[in-house]
């Protein structure tokens, strides 16, 4: 069980993460999403114990979590960079990860390894973007870490290599439940497998929401302009279009099945909201303006 309460990140005058609360109840998979500068970052690298916090705490199972030995080993951050030297080869980085990961599993780490065609007597130096990626990927999954965070860990593979990887983290947290948190920004490909979706903005969350829910949560009204002016009038609206005399908006609101059918009897169409559409539309500069009205 992850609690975050009230967390700062400043760096100078710049704050990161602003005030940040949140309960992450343990063995979930969760998509951090947000916009470059949003904070993903800094939230993880305080979770991860990467960062002391420039407020608040971060308690994992009911113990503060920066500089805590126990906590810190059964967590693996693996960011979009690889940690090690470039001199270092692939077999020694495994090596290395074996020695401190306590539920480290060198047999999984090969079977990912020839997964994604990476030869572990290759140096670090010598891979390219994509496999150094894969490198990261292996780290995170063989780790079998109760928290494992992997951020943005797909820059650079293939759509290959990205599906692979889609599927290794399924089929392993299966037969290993443990808590996963994956920022990302290619939000299609991977949302199947969020339990949970936590947005991030300027350093607040928007929202922190289970995915079924989330997939409901919004809908998009399409019809002649004056039925969906009519129809949508008092919802909150996340975006809309035009086009003639037709107009598409989209309203962060369910619509019980009685508001579909006098909807559509007033010849209106109605479409679900994709995760990717809700996250672009909550976090658009035209939505941030109206938040601050």
């Amino acid at each position: 069980m992850i609690e975050i309460r009230n967390l700062t990140v400043r760096y100078g005058s710049t704050v990161a993460v602003d005030d940040v609360s949140l309960d992450l109840p343990a063995d979930k998979i969760y998509g951090l999403l947000g916009r470059n500068g949003s904070g993903k970052t800094s939230l993880l690298s305080a979770l991860a114990s990467y960062r002391r916090p420039s407020a608040g705490t971060v308690r994992v199972d009911g113990a503060d979590a920066f500089e805590n030995p126990a906590v810190m080993r059964n967590t693996c951050f693996i960011r979009d960079t690889l940690d090690n030297s470039d001199a270092d080869k692939v077999r020694r980085i495994m090596c290395f990860a074996e020695w401190m990961r306590p539920g480290w599993d060198a047999g999984f780490a090969a079977k990912l390894l020839d997964l994604f065609e990476i030869d572990p007597a290759k140096r670090a130096s010598s891979l390219s973007r994509g496999q150094r990626s894969a490198v990261g990927v292996v780290l995170g999954l063989a780790s079998r870490a109760p928290l494992t965070i992997l951020d943005e860990t797909y820059l650079g593979m293939d759509a290959v290599a990205r599906s692979v990887f889609y599927r290794e983290v399924l089929q392993d947290y299966l037969a290993h439940p443990r808590t996963i948190i994956l920022s990302t920004h290619l939000i299609e490909e991977v949302a199947d497998l969020f339990e949970r979706v936590i947005i991030i903005d300027r350093g607040r969350v928007l929202l922190h929401q289970e995915t079924d829910e989330l997939r409901g949560r919004g809908v998009t009204v399409t019809g002649p302009a004056d039925a969906v002016d009519a129809f949508v009038a008092g919802h909150p609206v996340l975006g809309e279009q035009s086009l003639g005399g037709v107009r598409a908006v989209t309203l962060d609101w369910r619509p019980a099945p009685a508001d579909v059918s006098r909807g559509e009897a007033a010849g209106l169409t109605f479409g679900p909201v994709g995760i990717q559409d809700l996250f672009i539309h909550l976090t658009s500069p035209a939505q941030r303006l109206e938040a601050t009205r």
